[in-house]
């Protein structure tokens, strides 16, 4: 190879290292990543409260009524009939065997009658054989006066089907009281066997009962329960008085009435030992029964209290630490419960 071509190799070498080098210039350098700024962590809040000591208390809240305790439920309980006449109004008081209402009789009082009579002339056909025949022995004053003891009776009890039959057709009071029920009807009006035309009630003595409970609330309450009972009068005025369990669903009558069957299932019924003054048939009251009480003790809001599988146990601070501490709890209130073990008075509990 010429020693010229060897230095035009070399120049041609040394201007593509050049390009090669101009080139690299144009690419931008890649920017180094910024690295993330340093983010304190926030600390945790803990709502937390004190456990206390102090009262607790498991108690219903129930509303209720006065009902009067006796009381009579008119109706017609032989065949149905049309009504006559509608004797009482509600709110008019009434004596025992006060005529309330009866049904058409057609003919039956007049029937009556003439079977009263017959029966008198039967008793006194009697009275007459008895005074001609009755110190002979012979058989014919025997037979006399055996037929006027069989009229005597046959009359009697002619008379007395009768009688039931008018009776059946009219309603007397059994009670003493005001009538609190009367059904809307008219004359002519048709109305059923066992049909309730009237109420009756005293309300000389009356009885608390709960009303809108379910089974499981009133199931939760024994006979001797104290409650508080509350209510507005007339003038708006708040009255308070006390009550008593006197009958639960375990300890109600047994009772072949559905419907009253299945109002003792879910009905407490209260004695009252005084009335307040002025208070009326079905007045609307409020019903506290406490079922469990205890002083002195430790409770906490029951929003602290956790559980799972089984485990009661609640989370505590101490020393800005949290931990979880097994606990037995005792009676749940609406709003608290109680701490058996496991807390004391002053620890801080953390709410869920």
């Amino acid at each position: 190879m010429s020693r010229r071509y060897r230095r035009l190799a070399a120049a041609g070498i040394a201007l593509a290292l050049s390009g090669a080098l101009a080139g690299c210039t144009l690419i931008p350098r890649e920017e180094e990543a910024l690295a993330p700024p340093l983010v304190k962590p926030a600390a945790e809040n803990y709502q937390t409260v004190k456990a206390v000591k102090g009262p607790i208390e498991n108690a219903l809240q129930l509303g209720g009524t006065f009902e009067a305790m006796t009381f009579d439920v008119a109706q017609f309980t032989g065949t149905g009939g049309r009504i006559s006449k509608i004797h009482v109004t509600s709110g008019q008081q009434v004596k025992k065997g006060d005529l309330l209402a009866e049904l058409v009789l057609d003919d039956l009082d007049l029937r009556l009658k003439e079977q009263e009579i017959a029966l008198l002339r039967a008793k006194s056909g009697l009275k007459a054989a008895t005074a001609q025949y009755g110190g002979k022995k012979d058989e014919d004053s025997q037979l006399a006066l055996r037929l006027a003891t069989l009229q005597r009776d046959i009359e009697q009890m002619k008379y007395d089907r009768l009688s039931k039959q008018f009776d059946s057709k009219r309603l007397l009071s059994k009670i003493d009281g005001q009538v609190v029920f009367v059904e809307e009807l008219q004359p002519g009006d048709y109305v059923d066997s066992y049909q309730t035309i009237v109420r009756v009630a005293n309300l000389t003595k009356m009885q608390l009962v709960t009303s809108g409970a379910s089974a499981d609330q009133v199931n939760k309450a024994e006979i001797g329960f104290k409650a508080d009972v509350t209510y507005n009068d007339a003038n708006g005025k708040e009255i308070q008085f006390e009550a008593k369990v006197s009958q639960t669903p375990a300890t109600a009558p047994q009772s072949l009435n559905k419907q009253l069957a299945e109002k003792y299932a879910t009905t407490l019924y209260f004695s009252v030992p005084q009335l307040p003054e002025g208070v009326e048939l079905g007045q609307s009251v409020d019903i506290r029964i406490i079922l469990q009480h205890k002083d002195d003790v430790i409770k906490i809001p029951r929003s602290g209290l956790r559980s799972s599988m089984g485990r009661s146990y609640v989370r505590v601070l101490q020393d800005g630490k949290l931990r979880e501490v097994d606990v037995e709890p005792g009676i749940s209130a609406s709003t608290e419960v109680e701490i058996v073990a496991g807390l004391s008075e002053g620890d801080s509990v953390v709410l869920q």
